[in-house]
């Protein structure tokens, strides 16, 4: 109805136990990362990749033990990026969040099959959480349905003290409130700057590293086999491994330009921005993290930064100022909104 506000639906508790589970299992799943990717390097391990790549179909892959564990280490960096990601999104998720709902459904597929490295089924029961906020009631609640209640269960509502008396000229009710444009809040302003700091130092580095690399390569190459030197024996050669290293580069500083102009959105009061840089500073906490662990030390730095743009975007006083409506539940007009 025009001028009569329908009260907030109540959140259904399929909804609740869903986040609930995307988050505790997230959680689960970057601690099976971290144990996998401690126990690569084990007798164990190595001895299980060699029975695999001695029998069909692991003998027609052409990849060593080496390869094996590279691929994955990789792709347990993945899966901890993506479950990271869905902790922050699960949490959004019971506020409403109709952005987090659906990032959430893409990152269920990404960490559904990399967390296949952690025996699969935590990721499976956070994918089918996902799955879960798509069905009734949970879908009515995030498009803010009310359904009616049954006939036998109504209640007489009174009549609305809003409604116009006879005899009363219009003139002498008040105006509906009409609220100011809201200021921008500090948390919100941090999170942008330390976005673009982070970014273009990050885009910078790995700009001159590629240049670097390019004026010599034998740097680099030195580095890698020395690290791992059956990469000739493998089939891996140094063309391959400089194209690589470019890709990644070119990779990374292009998710950095990404998140740079996301934070211009995030400044200018784009709702789903702000979810957006949410997931990219997550799973920037994520692989930093595991970078950390094994021994790129300087990766601390935005593994902070990451964490400080989540923690200031998930505040209780930054999440209302991307609402564009009022306090009445007015939808401000079309200059209203800006941000000053």
């Amino acid at each position: 109805m025009g001028g009569v506000n329908e009260p907030s639906p109540t959140r259904p508790r399929q909804v609740t136990l869903a986040a609930w589970m995307i988050m505790v299992g997230s959680v689960v799943v970057v601690a099976m990362v971290f144990d996998r990717i401690a126990g690569l390097h084990t007798m164990e391990t190595r001895e299980s990749i060699e029975k695999f790549l001695a029998e069909p179909p692991g003998d027609d892959l052409g990849v060593g033990v080496k390869g094996v564990i590279s691929l994955l280490r990789t792709l347990s960096m993945v899966a901890a990026g993506c479950a990271t990601a869905a902790a922050i999104l699960g949490y959004q998720v019971l506020r409403r969040s109709r952005s987090a709902r659906f990032a959430l459904t893409l990152l269920a597929v990404p960490l559904f099959l990399t967390g296949m490295v952690t025996g699969g089924f935590v990721s499976s029961v956070v994918a089918a959480s996902a799955a879960m906020l798509w069905l009734q009631p949970s879908r009515d609640w995030f498009n803010g349905v009310n359904r009616p209640a049954p006939a036998s269960t109504r209640s007489v509502a009174p009549p609305s003290t809003s409604a116009p008396v006879p005899g009363v000229p219009a003139a002498a009710w008040p105006a509906p409130p009409v609220s100011a444009p809201l200021a921008r809040p500090g948390a919100v302003v941090w999170a942008c700057v330390l976005t673009w700091v982070f970014g273009a130092l990050t885009a910078v580095a790995m700009t001159v590293s590629a240049i670097a690399i390019a004026v010599d390569q034998d740097l680099l190459l030195d580095e890698v086999h020395r690290q791992n030197p059956d990469l000739r024996e493998q089939g891996v050669t140094d063309g391959l491994l400089v194209a690589a290293t470019y890709v990644m580069a070119g990779l990374i500083v292009l998710w950095c330009l990404a998140a740079i102009v996301v934070a211009v959105l995030v400044w200018r009061r784009v709702g789903w921005a702000r979810i957006v840089l949410i997931v990219s500073a997550s799973a920037c906490i994520g692989l930093s993290l595991l970078g950390s662990v094994l021994g790129a030390f300087l990766l601390v730095f935005p593994l902070v930064a990451g964490v400080a743009t989540v923690a200031l975007l998930v505040r209780a006083d930054a999440r209302p100022w991307f609402d564009r409506t009022t306090p009445t539940g007015r939808q401000q007009p079309g200059g209203a909104d800006r941000p000053r």
